[in-house]
């Protein structure tokens, strides 16, 4: 495995396999009914970016969006940002989950530690999420009120969303490993209505009790009016502490036994609420619209992940990543999704391949350090478990190496289709993912995704091709942001994303083109630390250690490693000349296990003299990082812009001594 090159031909789909795709009956649509013909995905990637009116115009044709007002226009213009799409439009979102489906075939399987797997029929999710749009009505949620839940993974949480975007409501969640200063930190911008809780969850064996951080958020949310509670760790759990509950069992009982009523809204109204990483302040409110999402999750759930009635659709996510709102976009396709709630390494690190099993998973989404570590572990999912139905498995959160795509096709299974993705929190989805008539090679992501220009530009804003640069889209996206939440004049949107290169879109992460089309994804360009695929802030992880007394000053930084992990040290001041001790780390970790989660406790802390600043204060996380990464400190920073140049000594060494990246 070690020997495997980057770039590697190591899968090619045979001719009933391409035959039997959705991009293929796509392609054969566009001919019979448009007149189009194209002879290999990148010439259809390239109709699709280029006439932006008329690839999106087919997808609202092909997917049958059912609306009660047609549309305007397909955009307003092709200016970035401000564009908007579909407007005259009026859609709702839910309507399309629940289309044409059969009652009796299981639309959600979920599980958890200690959960048994279970079966919901798309009767029954149909039957819950009418009974809960019930109860909010009687709430007096309304199009445009905001519904927040602190939830896992789980059933419920599906359902609560449904009906939720049934009523034109805007939804937004946060996932219970979460510390009560990070929701607090989320929801409060947002000001919500309702509240969605549990009592606590169980995560790699152990039980953590949330009921007192779920008063602790509820005191910080004046605007909260009641509280859908679900007693999910502890069926007697008291939830006495919080404003006018209603237990889910009540909440989900339809006295009227009345069907799903939708609110159609404009296209461009509000679907959720997602949220940034925090890197400079509290976390940003992503705000994605009803019409865009529902478009751009029918094309990549469609095209890109080749989803069917007949798939069974996995993703191991939380409910604070955007994954989580991915997988549901998965029902839009009448796929079965399935959900679990847990470690993916307890009881045993097999736990996942053997539910692959179980559930008889068609397509397993993951992140690369899940891969890789699998791999480490010299584990042999394709001998040990039946692993039959499984056609795909789909990768994000960091770059795959190649050993791991080599290790799916070794010890997996032969017959697979591997697809490394990338995209982002910012748009719901991914820009450069997989398609099914395409080859894989090791270590590259299969295509560029349909009505996505993605470009890779140098630093002086031109795109290249084979050479490492800036991920760019140059032209609007419908699941872009329509705005951030409490940004009236679009400062902080701009900001954001279009102030490095005016008009275009800018990422943060590292691309390169091959001369095949495919991409390579070097990590994220700006000083996020993400973990598993969960990103978070450096502001959330230094208002933790903050409150350690001991410490005066740290810096945090995530450095990618090819086992598609990362490494993220902390640099720690002393106050007063105190030492870094064993008890200090420990209480250090506790604090960013708690405030933050578990999985962005640093990889190492260390004790240091001072941290760089700019003469301005500002702490040099990217130049820091770079440096780390290998490169010199002349390539990463100007030491005249510094107020303490001696300090970069000390990060120096450490690249030399300890980082073996």
């Amino acid at each position: 495995m070690e020997g495997v090159k980057e770039g590697t031909l190591l899968w090619k789909p045979d001719e009933q396999r391409i035959k039997q795709s959705n991009l293929y009956q796509y392609i054969n649509w566009l001919k019979k009914e448009k007149g189009l013909s194209f002879d290999d995905y990148h010439s259809l990637w390239e109709w699709s970016v280029r006439d932006l009116e008329a690839f999106w115009e087919s997808q609202w044709e092909y997917f049958s969006i059912s609306a009660t007002q047609s549309y305007d226009a397909i955009l307003t213009s092709r200016d970035m940002p401000g564009t908007k799409w579909f407007p005259g439009a009026a859609i709702n979102y839910t309507e399309h989950i629940f289309r044409n489906r059969d009652i009796n075939k299981p639309a959600i399987i979920h599980a958890s530690e200690h959960r048994a797997t279970q079966e919901m029929t798309w009767g029954q999710l149909y039957k819950d999420t009418a009974a809960l749009q019930q109860t909010l009505k009687k709430l007096g949620v309304q199009r445009g009120d905001r519904i927040v839940a602190y939830m896992p993974n789980i059933y419920e949480t599906v359902v609560a969303f449904l009906a939720a975007a049934s009523l034109g409501a805007i939804w937004s969640s946060a996932s219970p490993d979460f510390g009560t200063q990070s929701v607090i930190d989320r929801f409060k911008q947002i000001e919500p209505k309702v509240m969605i809780t549990i009592d606590g969850y169980s995560y790699n064996g152990k039980n953590f009790d949330r009921m007192q951080v779920a008063a602790n958020i509820q005191e910080a949310l004046p605007t909260i009016e009641a509280t859908i509670t679900i007693p999910y760790l502890n069926e007697q759990a008291d939830f006495s502490k919080l404003k006018k509950t209603i237990q889910w069992s009540e909440a989900t009982t339809n006295s009227s036994g009345g069907d799903l009523t939708y609110e159609h809204v404009p296209f461009n109204d509000p679907l959720w609420v997602l949220y940034s990483s925090g890197t400079t302040g509290k976390p940003k409110p992503i705000v994605q619209s009803q019409g865009g999402i529902l478009l751009e999750h029918l094309k990549a759930a469609t095209f890109h992940m080749d989803l069917n009635e007949n798939s069974r659709f996995f993703w191991f996510t939380t409910t604070g990543w955007m994954m989580w709102n991915f997988l549901v976009g998965g029902l839009l396709t009448g796929s079965t999704i399935i959900l679990y709630d847990g470690s993916p390494s307890y009881p045993d690190n097999k736990w996942l391949w053997r539910f692959a099993e179980q559930t008889k998973m068609t397509a397993f989404g993951t992140s690369a350090s899940f891969l890789t570590a699998s791999m480490k572990d010299n584990l042999e999912p394709g001998k040990e478990f039946d692993l039959t139905y499984l056609s795909n498995i789909s990768s994000t959160g960091s770059p795959l190496p190649p050993e791991a795509f080599e290790w799916c096709y070794s010890h997996v299974k032969n017959d697979l289709w591997i697809a490394s993705v990338s995209g982002g929190t910012d748009v719901c989805s991914a820009f450069i993912l997989g398609a099914p008539i395409l080859p894989v090679y090791a270590g590259e992501l299969q295509c560029m995704g349909l009505g996505a220009k993605v470009e890779s530009f140098n630093d002086q804003g031109k795109p290249e091709i084979d050479t490492i640069g800036e991920l760019v889209l140059t032209e609007p996206f419908p699941s872009m942001p329509v705005y951030f939440w409490n940004d009236s004049d679009g400062t902080r949107l701009y900001e954001s994303y279009f102030d490095v290169f005016p008009g275009i879109w800018c990422h943060g992460d590292y691309l390169k083109i091959t001369n095949r089309h495919t991409g390579i994804i070097y990590g994220r360009s700006d000083a996020t630390i993400n973990r598993g695929g969960v990103r978070i802030g450096t502001s959330e992880i230094y208002r933790a250690v903050d409150q350690v007394k001991e410490v005066a000053d740290s810096l945090i930084v995530d450095i990618p490693n090819q086992g598609g992990d990362s490494a993220t040290p902390l640099f720690v001041v002393m106050k007063d000349g105190t030492e870094l001790t064993e008890e200090v780390v420990k209480r250090i970790k506790t604090q960013i296990r708690t405030q933050c989660s578990p999985r962005h406790v640093p990889t190492g802390i260390y004790q240091v003299s001072e941290i760089p600043k700019t003469l301005n204060g500002k702490k040099l996380e990217i130049p820091i990082k770079k440096i780390l990464m290998g490169k010199s400190v002349e390539q990463v920073v100007n030491k005249g812009s510094l107020s303490n140049e001696k300090s970069l000594e000390y990060f120096i060494q450490f690249a030399k001594d300890r980082m073996q990246v």
